[in-house]
């Protein structure tokens, strides 16, 4: 299955529910369900600014969960307005930076994160084998 690594605290507001959007520089054609692994990599400020979010420990290294990539939307300013609208803690200027954003959905949170090293770009888990 495939998987995006991603830096904590977005890994955790993403199966919280609380960002429905990812961003990247690059787009996707893929559609599909597609695990989150939380890496090890921390965005200090967003996790200061976004303290009422957050649990107190946050897993790194690890599969959270799995939700499904509906889409893949080219950064515009009316969609960056709109996001703006729903939650302008999560959604800033600064995330707006990259060009596409992946839209989530069916957020699922495993009851056990899987431990497993992140790659960049979209890569394979066989969750079969755990």
């Amino acid at each position: 299955m495939k998987v995006l690594t991603i830096k904590q605290p977005w890994a955790t507001l993403i199966m919280q529910k609380d960002k429905r959007f990812e961003f990247r520089s690059w787009q996707t054609k893929y559609r599909g369900d597609l695990l989150i692994h939380a890496g090890k990599g921390i965005d200090k400020e967003a996790m200061k600014r976004l303290a009422k979010y957050l649990p107190k420990e946050l897993p790194s290294g690890k599969i959270l969960g799995k939700v499904t990539l509906v889409d893949c939307i080219k950064m515009s300013p009316n969609f960056k307005e709109l996001l703006l609208k729903e939650n302008k803690d999560i959604y800033t200027d600064r995330s707006f930076k990259e060009n596409f954003g992946w839209q989530l959905e069916n957020v699922e949170v495993f009851d056990e994160p899987i431990e497993a090293k992140g790659k960049l770009s979209l890569w394979e888990y066989d969750i079969e084998k755990n």
